[in-house]
């Protein structure tokens, strides 16, 4: 199917406009919180750099399809904290410039986006996996037949969540 659902998220914020549009919003809004003392973002800052992402990329005037689909409320801390110790940084910066800033945030919304996308999979595959067993039941209808409907939905199912992860 190509590339991995993390990647083709990646791909898919780094080369939107409106999340490049987003990233600078939320950069020019960190840097003004610390009246221009500061050439980056420091990291107790990305909470609200999280927060003003989401709220532009959800609520903006371009809001990102695959925020309003996949991402339901803000990236919470933990999720932050992990998408910052998955950017690779110089160890004598204390904060993040431009580019290691939009790293981070293409990091935090795909984590974000394959993380809600896995459990609507884990949602939808065993309710819809009990609807068909029960009426496999109901009707009498063969094992193979079963089975062969399970994995066909489990499939049908799989491919739709990616293919909405573009």
């Amino acid at each position: 199917m190509g590339a991995s659902p993390s990647k083709r998220v990646k791909s898919s914020f780094s080369n939107s406009p409106e999340f490049n549009s987003a990233c600078d919003s939320a950069f020019s809004h960190c840097l003004s919180l610390t009246e221009h003392g500061f050439d980056g973002v420091f990291p107790f800052q990305l909470a609200t750099a999280s927060d003003h992402l989401y709220h532009t990329l959800q609520a903006g005037p371009h809001p990102h399809p695959l925020v309003l689909r996949w991402v339901p409320s803000p990236p919470t801390r933990s999720q932050v904290d992990s998408a910052l110790r998955a950017v690779p940084r110089e160890s004598k910066t204390t904060t993040l410039g431009p580019a290691h800033f939009k790293e981070w945030a293409v990091e935090l919304f795909a984590g974000a986006v394959v993380g809600n996308a896995r459990k609507a999979l884990m949602v939808r595959v065993p309710i819809g996996v009990a609807g068909i067993a029960g009426l496999g039941a109901a009707s009498r209808s063969g094992k193979d037949m079963v089975g062969t409907a399970i994995g066909v939905y489990a499939l049908g199912v799989a491919t739709a969540i990616y293919l909405g992860l573009q």
